[in-house]
């Protein structure tokens, strides 16, 4: 069985000569992530390997996370996975509240007008301050920034992959 992994942050930097690591996270629940104990790989940026670590201590220091892995004593043992991503198995994500979605969920949703138009599919989202934006790629024209509001999103499915809008005047 193949794992589907999640990434969680970039492996920037050594961090003295202890074998600790400075992680730039890139998640929603570093305490989670990071934890002792929390089983997490790091994969070349070319995902021709990945190494599987457990966390032993961690601390956050000038928004990243110094991280020292169980096992690993010297900065030689850490050197060569600078660059590389660092990542979570699927099946080991955080249980979310109702009305919550990770990004894989909502990325690749088709979108839809609540009377059927069809609009495009989401391909990134933006998290430019009080509310995220998704970015909906249509088939003709511009893509179209959807607000992640109440009065925007009507529905939605991320089994279906759909999500059901109603469109404010302006936005398209």
């Amino acid at each position: 069985m193949t794992i589907e992994w999640l990434n969680v942050g970039k492996l920037v930097n050594t961090h003295g000569l202890r074998g600790e690591v400075k992680i730039l996270s890139q998640t929603d629940f570093p305490d989670v992530r990071f934890a002792p104990g929390s089983k997490l790989a790091v994969h070349a940026p070319d995902n021709s390997r990945n190494v599987q670590l457990t966390v032993q201590s961690a601390r956050e220091h000038k928004g990243m996370f110094i991280v020292k892995w169980k096992g690993i004593e010297h900065i030689n043992e850490v050197e060569q996975y600078k660059g590389w991503l660092v990542k979570v198995a699927k099946t080991d994500v955080v249980d979310l509240e109702e009305d919550e979605y990770y990004y894989h969920e909502i990325v690749g949703c088709r979108v839809v007008t609540e009377d059927g138009e069809e609009l495009g599919e989401i391909t990134e989202i933006l998290s430019p301050g009080a509310n995220d934006v998704w970015v909906v790629e249509r088939p003709k024209g511009k893509q179209l920034l959807l607000p992640v509001i109440d009065e925007v999103l009507i529905n939605v499915d991320v089994s279906d992959k759909l999500v059901t809008v109603r469109l404010l005047e302006g936005l398209i």
